[in-house]
């Protein structure tokens, strides 16, 4: 299983569907259903978080605070900067797991001969976007959010990347790669971080496990004769990493030959040493 190495974030602790996280300065409480062991919960910090996010049993939940917290502040994560806050449905801004992805792409990035073009689809607020931006790349930036993109934005001037070529497009990602097909653009890497969830144009409910291979069959053709990665990220519990692999294995290999890998990635648990799993990666890369 894959790690991060984090300062300004630490999983401190979990038991009882609950993490004990660290965020900067500040200790926040969040829900957690894999968290199903119940361990002591020995370190102190489990009684001085700043806020916790309690799920209401109508559905959704809400943040009981009690301590005060900014409504926004920053953490770093190397040369990245992002405003955190505490958000509805238990978010605060960053999926800190899917930080050995940003190192990934930036090693891909720098150790690239020439200039490379990345599509960060279902981009969320733009942690992978700026991860290749500070590397090197020019990136296409899609999320349906006008929230989400503008969040992103912000955290490219926090991070002192504002001036990096970057487009940030509010839209449907299915639509906008039929049309990127259409207008005959290529890219040299795609980094696909669907949810588990989603509505189509119409309004129409999709569960990732039914799309997710016409969702990779229609990136196929907009990747460049030599592309350099694909990622493929899921929280989908039904969604192995095995099943991604395979995946990308049948759609991507016969044409542009490379490898692919798969794995867990998860959070180093400072309090009981072990890993908590938060989600999937499946990973093509040219070499």
């Amino acid at each position: 299983m894959r790690e991060a190495k984090w300062e300004d974030y630490e999983l401190i602790d979990c038991s009882d569907g609950e993490r004990l996280e660290r965020w900067g300065d500040i200790i926040l409480i969040r829900p957690d259903p894999q968290i199903i062991w119940h361990t002591e919960r020995k370190n102190p910090l489990w009684k001085q978080a700043h806020a916790r996010y309690k799920r209401s049993s109508s559905g959704g939940g809400a943040w009981d605070y009690h301590k005060k917290v900014p409504q926004q502040w920053k953490i770093n994560y190397h040369n990245l900067t992002f405003g955190i806050k505490p958000m509805g449905f238990k978010h605060t801004g960053v999926f800190p797991e899917q930080a050995v992805n940003w190192d990934f792409v930036s090693e891909k990035i720098r150790n690239a001969s020439r200039p490379l073009k990345v599509l960060n689809m279902f981009a969320y607020t733009g942690a992978a976007t700026l991860a290749c931006a500070e590397a090197g790349a020019s990136v296409c930036h899609v999320d349906a959010s006008k929230g989400m993109v503008q969040w992103a934005k912000e955290n490219a001037n926090l991070s002192g990347l504002s001036d990096r070529p970057v487009r940030w497009l509010v839209d449907d990602c299915v639509k906008f790669v039929q049309r990127e097909h259409r207008r005959g653009n290529k890219y040299d890497g795609i980094i696909m971080d669907p949810p588990s969830y989603g509505r189509g144009p119409g309004g129409e409910v999709w569960k990732l496990e039914e799309q997710l291979f016409n969702l990779v069959q229609l990136c196929v053709p907009i990747l460049s004769d030599d592309a350099v990665f694909f990622i493929l990220n899921s929280y989908t519990t039904g969604l192995s990493p095995s099943v991604m692999e395979y995946l990308l294995s049948i759609m991507l290999k016969p044409k542009f030959g490379g490898k692919v890998s798969s794995s867990e990635i998860g959070l180093h648990v400072t309090q009981s040493g072990l890993t908590l799993p938060c989600g999937s990666t499946a990973i093509w890369q040219s070499i």
